[in-house]
């Protein structure tokens, strides 16, 4: 099947983004460099388009029942223009996918679900609406810039009357941005630099993206790729579907057990629950390299007898600790922070440890 192009596309292009199938669509991997573009999320301002994510709109009475049937955690507590990370657990004890659970009010939510998995959670959910909600997939029609780092609500605040200062962290609100009404603005970030994210109508995307570049120029904004988001989001320790998690990946071993709710109950809860209540296997965790060395996805891990104790799952050389950092899947009995463990690079054992996630402290 061939890649879809977003809207922005031939305009990434026209501006040097090199342009590389990922999750079903053409994206921008980088601009510039993936280190210098990492840099100027972590120390000025940046902007992502990821408007390759999903959207879904769930409308009527029982939307919060299916959403609590269908996600992991408790959507209950959720407040008009807040915001919840989640999972949708399959029914095999996997993930169909992570997502982000918005309320704009009673009984109206969106849903932002991964790109390469928009039609697998819209047929999923949809086969769980025994409730009449009305559900609209708003992807095709969405375009979404991630804007981050440090001088990211200097920049945006020239663009809206609304105080984005006072924006907590995972809520939204609706206004007027960049002169056009009913624009969502979020705080939610995969990078850990704080910012915002801007969802609109496509035929409006160049025009509010160059307003954004406009605003700031002061600062030095630059476009960034999917290259440095990795980087970025790896040095917080977020996972990523398809890496981390998976159909396949225990929720719990992810370490996403403080977004699974066994106060309701959920698909797939009953061996969730008993999962946990019998002790984990293995699980995720944080690992530094010791010795020189890139740790990349699928690595195998040692022990010092050379012992395949798990492997790993997202790798790469962090820019901002010029070392190699990963995440992957360990016994459990050496997941404890200081254990010394190795990661084979090509038959040859690499020291490395086990380490507290995020790698990198948020604001640095």
């Amino acid at each position: 099947m061939d890649a879809k192009k977003i809207t922005l596309s031939d305009f990434h292009e026209s501006i040097g983004g090199k342009m590389v199938p990922f999750a079903g669509f053409y994206m921008p991997v980088r601009y510039s460099s993936d280190n210098e573009e990492h840099r100027c999320v972590r120390e000025g301002v940046g902007v992502f388009d990821v408007s390759h994510m999903g959207e879904f709109h769930l409308k009527g009475e029982k939307a919060l029942n299916l959403i609590q049937y269908v996600t992991s955690n408790d959507a209950s507590i959720l407040f008009d223009g807040k915001i919840q990370y989640a999972y949708l657990p399959n029914k095999e004890g996997g993930v169909v996918d992570d997502l982000l659970v918005y309320k704009i009010q009673d009984n109206e939510y969106m849903l932002v679900v991964n790109a390469g998995n928009i039609e697998k959670d819209w047929n999923w959910i949809s086969s769980h609406n025994t409730f009449g909600v009305e559900m609209t997939n708003l992807s095709d029609d969405t375009s979404l810039f991630a804007v981050q780092g440090p001088k990211a609500t200097e920049t945006l605040q020239k663009l809206t009357s609304i105080d984005l200062s006072a924006m907590d962290y995972y809520t939204f609100v609706k206004g007027e941005f960049a002169g056009h009404q009913n624009i969502t603005i979020s705080a939610t970030g995969y990078t850990g630099a704080g910012g915002f994210e801007i969802y609109l109508p496509n035929e409006v995307a160049e025009e509010v993206w160059k307003k954004i570049f406009e605003a700031g120029a002061e600062f030095d904004i630059k476009p960034i790729g999917l290259g440095a988001r990795d980087t970025l989001r790896l040095e917080m320790g977020y996972c990523l579907y398809g890496n981390d998690i998976t159909d396949t990946t225990s929720p719990l071993e992810a370490g996403l057990g403080w977004v699974t709710k066994f106060t309701k109950s959920f698909i797939n809860s009953e061996n969730l629950l008993a999962q946990k209540q019998a002790g984990l296997k293995r699980k995720l965790v944080g690992l530094e390299m010791i010795d020189r060395g890139i740790p990349r996805s699928h690595y195998e891990i040692c022990d010092a007898e050379r012992n395949t104790i798990g492997e790993i799952s997202s790798g790469t050389q962090s820019p901002t600790l010029n070392k190699g950092i990963a995440m992957g899947f360990v016994k459990t009995e050496f997941n404890k922070v200081g254990t010394e463990i190795f990661v084979k690079i090509r038959e040859k054992l690499v020291k490395a440890q086990v380490v507290k996630l995020p790698f990198v402290k948020p604001g640095v």
